[in-house]
């Protein structure tokens, strides 16, 4: 019995927000002593979505990667008339992530709420809600730099966010801090307190199955379960990928390995992706469905479970690692 598994990779770099998707093809032929598996790139392409090609570390604010974008600088929060100059990386998140104009804003107020949460991830960008201000008029600080320890001078508008109104935080970890924005000629100044929460794996897997089967459910076809015989290998994978971020395994295995199809038969699949723009499910799944290859294996009829793997690691290149295992056993 011959079946196809599919294998795409979806990859954020940092500094500057780049898609690399690749399709690999592997055989698997079950036999009565189980299956043999080889593979093969069949195709390759870039797809930029915003900038330059670039990396940078986010955990390495200071980075002098080549590629680095000079209007990515970081804001540490000086006061007005004493406009910061130095030189922390990045880009940056959904309009409906920070405030959203809870509440009339009252003369010199930027921000309606009074407090809001962001995850570890760096889930969201944190505007404001106040109208016709400059983004380059504004300075913005952080009382605790163990939570947020600076401010990316741009947002990431790839998801969703706004340049004018919103910065991209730097965190740091858990915990409180007072997030205070103001404008250099002292017209407008206001505080919020942010929690960065620890991320709720769990729900942020059960998320990922949500939304691809709402995908699915779209063109008609069959909801995924949750893929309990590879669960172990999405976990494992999520890590691997934060080692290693290739279809490649760190022992040099290929990454079907982790869950390798039944003597039976069957087929199975997997999408990873790792970065900024994957720092959420609705951002992880979204940027899957807008790339061909990564489309194809939420969509393939074949697999009937899906394995979600998460991993975040603070001190690593892109924080945030995401693994698909699809199968049809």
């Amino acid at each position: 019995m011959l079946k196809h598994t599919r294998v795409t990779i979806l990859l954020s770099l940092n500094m500057v927000a780049v898609l690399i998707a690749g399709v690999k093809i592997a055989d698997a032929i079950a036999s009565g002593s189980g299956g043999s598996l080889g593979s093969k790139i069949v195709a390759e392409h870039s797809d930029e979505v915003e900038g330059e090609v670039g990396s940078a570390e986010l955990a390495d604010a200071q980075s002098e990667d080549k590629n680095q974008d000079p209007a990515g600088e970081a804001d540490s929060g000086s006061p007005p008339g004493q406009p910061d100059g130095s030189s922390l990386p990045y880009p940056g998140s959904p309009a409906g992530a920070a405030n959203l104009n809870s509440g009339a804003l009252k003369s010199g107020e930027l921000w309606a709420a009074e407090s809001m949460t962001i995850y570890l991830s760096a889930d969201k960008d944190i505007c404001v809600d106040a109208e016709g201000i400059a983004a380059s008029d504004m300075y913005w600080q952080t009382s605790n730099a163990g939570a947020i320890s600076a401010f990316y001078q741009s947002s990431r508008d790839y998801l969703g966010f706004s340049g004018a109104k919103c910065r991209f935080p730097q965190v740091a970890g858990l915990g409180e801090t007072i997030v205070t924005a103001g404008t250099y000629d002292g017209r407008y100044r206001d505080s919020i307190r942010v929690t960065v929460l620890s991320i709720p794996v769990a729900d942020w897997q059960g998320e990922v199955l949500r939304l691809v089967n709402a995908e699915r459910a779209k063109v008609g076809v069959a909801p995924l379960g949750f893929g309990d015989t590879c669960a172990a290998a999405a976990a494992t994978r999520a890590r691997e990928i934060a080692v290693k971020y290739d279809h490649t395994r760190p022992d040099g295995s290929g990454w079907a390995t982790a869950c390798p199809i039944p003597a039976a038969g069957g087929a199975s699949g997997e999408n990873i992706h790792a970065g900024n723009s994957a720092v959420s499910p609705a951002a992880a799944v979204r940027e899957w469905m807008a790339s061909p290859t990564h489309r194809a294996n939420i969509l393939d009829a074949r697999f009937s479970r899906l394995a979600v793997g998460l991993y975040f690691d603070i001190d690593s290149q892109y924080r945030i690692h995401w693994s698909q295992f699809f199968s049809s056993y």
